[in-house]
């Protein structure tokens, strides 16, 4: 048993889901792990996201310690940075074996489909 903020998780597996699960957080970690990203670049680069979902899904990263929220406030317009912390950047192999595995399940559902049609 696996135990994080008085929480339990029967396998290692369910505790790395709590960090990277949903929909947008492990979109969000590997565009990041490219460079450090604004919000409004974050935004185009993944144009399907809503702004209250992306916001939600930055503070969450950030209340884990995946990524860093740098505020500039320097000179006007106020500026906030994101990137990954090294626990963040410890997850990216991790992302790109799951996107490898995307891709080999794209392919074998697309076989599976042509063999039913036929």
């Amino acid at each position: 048993m696996f135990t994080i903020d008085d929480k339990n998780f029967p396998c290692s597996t369910s505790v790395t889901m709590r960090f990277i699960g949903g929909k947008w957080k492990a979109v969000i970690l590997i565009h990041l792990a490219k460079k450090t990203q604004r919000y409004s670049e974050l935004r185009k680069m993944i144009p399907t996201i809503t702004e209250r979902t992306l916001s939600l899904q930055l503070k969450q990263l950030e209340e884990d310690g995946l990524i860093l929220r740098q505020v500039f406030t320097e000179k006007p317009p106020l500026t906030v940075d994101y990137s990954l912390t090294d626990f963040g950047k410890s997850l990216i192999p991790v992302l790109k074996s799951i996107a490898e595995w995307g891709i080999l399940a794209q392919t074998h559902s697309n076989k599976i489909k042509e063999l039913r049609s036929s």
